[in-house]
């Protein structure tokens, strides 16, 4: 496969990573409400790969939204109490994985805007110490972890959209597709306009509502022109959108989560 054009595989910020071996590792699963709610298989793929890597994966149940819908409409006053709660269930592990880039951004970015807001300095220092080890699922795998290769096994032809918050905001760069060209029996092809956002925006797709109809139908159109099987993605709140307007025009197209394809195996196919 040619990888796509700059932005998408421009280098990403550097993630720091816990010391110690893996196994010795205490790692929650921040499953994220989104996915909790409607997808929850892509959270629990994400258990089955990293403990396939060897991880001890715990998922707290006190977990809750991470805040980003209240911050991203002008609530973010109404946001502490949710960061609070985040740091409040996270605090105690060395690595908080969770297979969603716009989440991890929300966290990593947005919880230190509302407390700097919010004039709360000692949850401000909380929440210095928790976000660094907020991680989005490929760079776990690829800055922590060290792998590419996860063992993976998915014949299909696949294409992949590189979400908006994941591309510019984490700045994974090339992380996912280092990952989906270890995957055995994988046909792995380019997207058109991959950079280009997909039109949901969160929000923005209900304040938006033709633009952002507009802008999937491109981005839908471009997945059906590389002939893939799946469009894949790391946040299932842009393959919704894809996907719904993917299956109106009964392209035959599936949608998959990053997660659940690394974690097929011929055992276990997604």
């Amino acid at each position: 496969m040619t990888a796509p054009a700059d932005p998408v595989t421009a280098p990403a910020d550097p993630v720091t990573a816990p010391a110690g071996p893996v196994a010795d590792l205490k790692v929650a699963l921040f499953a994220t409400c989104f996915n909790d709610t409607m997808w929850p298989e892509t959270p629990k793929a994400t258990v089955r790969l990293l403990e396939r890597l060897g991880c001890r994966v715990e998922f707290p149940a006190a977990q809750t939204c991470c805040g980003q819908m209240l911050t991203n409409t002008g609530y973010g006053s109404q946001a502490l109490p949710l960061v609070r709660r985040f740091v409040d269930v996270f605090e105690g592990y060395d690595a908080v994985v969770a297979p969603s880039g716009s989440c991890v951004g929300s966290v990593r970015e947005q919880h230190r805007t509302i407390v700097e807001l919010a004039g709360d300095d000692r949850l401000a220092s909380r929440v210095e110490h928790v976000t660094p080890k907020v991680y989005e699922l490929s760079e776990f795998l690829v800055d922590v972890l060290g792998v590419t290769d996860v063992g993976a096994y998915f014949p299909h032809r696949v294409t992949y959209h590189p979400t908006c918050h994941s591309l510019r905001m984490l700045r994974v760069g090339d992380r996912p597709l280092q990952l989906l060209r270890a995957v055995r029996g994988i046909d792995l092809v380019e997207l058109p306009g991959a950079e280009e956002c997909c039109g949901f925006g969160g929000t923005f797709a209900v304040k938006n509502a033709d633009v952002s109809i507009a802008m999937g139908a491109d981005k839908a159109r471009h997945v059906v022109e590389t002939g893939a099987e799946v469009v894949v993605a790391g946040d299932n709140s842009c393959l919704a959108h894809i996907g719904g307007i993917l299956g109106r025009q009964r392209s035959g197209v599936r949608r998959l989560h990053l997660a659940e394809i690394l974690a097929s195996t011929q055992e276990h196919q997604a």
